[in-house]
């Protein structure tokens, strides 16, 4: 299996359970990784041989601008269900940080993953 990713991939959206966190956007981090069982790509060198993470890039920022998200669990399999999907990936693994919301932690989350690797 090859495996795509995303690091420090960042949106910027209201989320959070308290109403103090829900008055502004905040900073979330996402890393994602995205398994494929084609090795086509890697042997004709076209885009349409693989996943365009341009493209699952665009389409994340997109649906999470219209949604209303509270738990960062939701964010994680929103995500997750976009990537399997609607691009076809066997398997996602997709985590989610929020930066600095509690007193002396520095992140806080939670990784999804879904699908099978074999």
């Amino acid at each position: 299996m090859d495996i795509l990713f995303l690091r420090d991939f960042r949106l910027e959206l209201i989320i959070g359970l308290y109403e103090w966190e829900r008055k502004a956007p905040q900073p979330v981090m996402i890393d994602l990784e995205i398994g494929l069982y084609d090795h086509k790509a890697g042997h004709t060198d076209q885009i349409g041989d693989t996943i365009h993470y341009g493209q699952v890039a665009e389409r994340i920022q997109e649906s999470v601008a219209q949604r209303e998200i509270r738990l960062v669990e939701t964010l994680g399999e929103h995500i997750a269900e976009i990537v399997r999907g609607e691009f076809g990936a066997p398997w996602v693994k997709v985590t989610v940080r929020k930066l600095a919301i509690l007193r002396g932690v520095k992140e806080l989350g939670i990784i999804v993953e879904r699908g099978s690797r074999i």
